[in-house]
């Protein structure tokens, strides 16, 4: 597959601070979707602007469809690079209709190709009866269907989206990154959406780019990010889970307080070493049955699921999904086993299980 954006190795620094990128790179197809996800502050958005052309790299090239945009030296102009950019406060011309905002970007076009071309993508985002309307008279997930269609307009070859569903409630934003990937593919546009929040990665991205600190700690599919995270703090950033205190034994095996597990593909560990164990919660079942009990010291009601984080004998706490009928007090003791498809470890520095993490 034709490779739409190839960052390589970019070095990008503000006068007097320290490197908000360095030696980053990626790669993405033509079509598909990616993410980078992480904290604020660890350079996702300097990336994004970037890649528009809105600040120049130190270090590096940028490309798009094999043409360098980017080097130290050399910044094409935004407006040369055929980029489309969803800002996350939308950015709409208030004095200015829906249809009128949507064919801003199209003034090389005769009123009658503008008007088409606006209407053809209000269709395509659910906006088609709105054209008329001005932006205050719209909901936000409306707004951010009208910022999505306006920078589609001018078909651009890449298409960036920085935390474009951050101003809207959670409901709103989840069936909103599922229709934005819909409206995405179904166009057959290649994306690049930053974000802080792992539900709107997963929902809308081909691959998520797990980023700390500048630099991309794993680039991958969002089902490899959760169960095979490259480092611990992949692990700890996505999901949600526990590293737990456990001693690796022969033949990849790990031993723990829950009992042994075996296979732990490309974790290389000696017998005898010290090991964090990633547990997620669908790791941990509840079992009537099991001897292993544990005690319920949280609970969050999920629907139909409790998040339960229990407590076991020894202190160790493990969290579990437990369908929602069986509804247990804070400190009843319940039998847990362990049933993980996924064996994920990383050499421990200290015998203390992390606490609970993702976000």
């Amino acid at each position: 597959m034709a490779s739409a954006l190839e960052i390589d190795k970019v070095c990008f620094e503000y006068p007097g601070h320290g490197p908000v990128c360095w030696n980053f790179s990626l790669t993405l197809g033509d079509g598909d979707i990616g993410c980078l996800l992480g904290p604020s502050g660890c350079g996702k958005t300097t990336v994004l602007r970037c890649i528009a052309g809105l600040e120049p790299v130190q270090g590096g090239e940028i490309r798009l469809h094999g043409n360098v945009v980017s080097r130290p030296g050399h910044t094409a102009p935004p407006e040369s690079r055929r980029v489309g950019f969803v800002f996350q406060d939308y950015a709409l011309f208030p004095h200015l209709t829906v249809g009128a905002n949507v064919e801003f970007g199209l003034k090389d076009l005769g009123s009658r190709a503008r008007r088409d071309r606006a209407a053809e993508l209000l269709a395509a985002v659910g906006m088609a009866k709105a054209a008329e309307r001005y932006p205050h008279e719209l909901s936000g997930g409306q707004m951010q269907r009208v910022a999505l269609a306006r920078a589609l307009a001018p078909r651009p070859q890449l298409l960036l989206l920085d935390e474009p569903f951050s101003n809207l409630d959670v409901e709103l934003r989840e069936r909103l990154s599922i229709e934005v990937r819909t409206i995405l593919k179904s166009l057959g546009t290649t994306a690049l959406m930053v974000t802080h929040d792992q539900h709107e990665a997963f929902a809308i991205a081909d691959y998520v780019g797990v980023m700390n600190d500048g630099v991309i700690e794993q680039w991958d599919t969002p089902y490899s990010l959760y169960h095979r995270p490259a480092s611990r703090f992949v692990a700890d950033f996505v999901g949600e889970g526990v590293l737990l205190a456990a001693r690796a034994s022969k033949d990849d095996g790990i031993d723990t307080v829950l009992g042994p597990l075996r296979h732990c593909p490309g974790c290389t560990l000696r017998p005898g070493d010290d090991v964090a164990l990633l547990l997620r919660p669908d790791d941990v079942l509840h079992d009537d049955e099991s001897a292993m009990k544990a005690e319920v010291v949280k609970k969050a009601f999920r629907g139909a699921e409790f998040l339960y984080t229990l407590r076991l004998d020894d202190g160790t706490q493990v969290l579990s999904l437990v369908p929602s009928h069986h509804n247990h007090a804070i400190g009843e003791k319940i039998g847990i086993k362990l049933d993980v498809d996924h064996v994920v470890a990383f050499p421990r520095a200290s015998a203390t299980a992390a606490p609970d993490g993702g976000n």
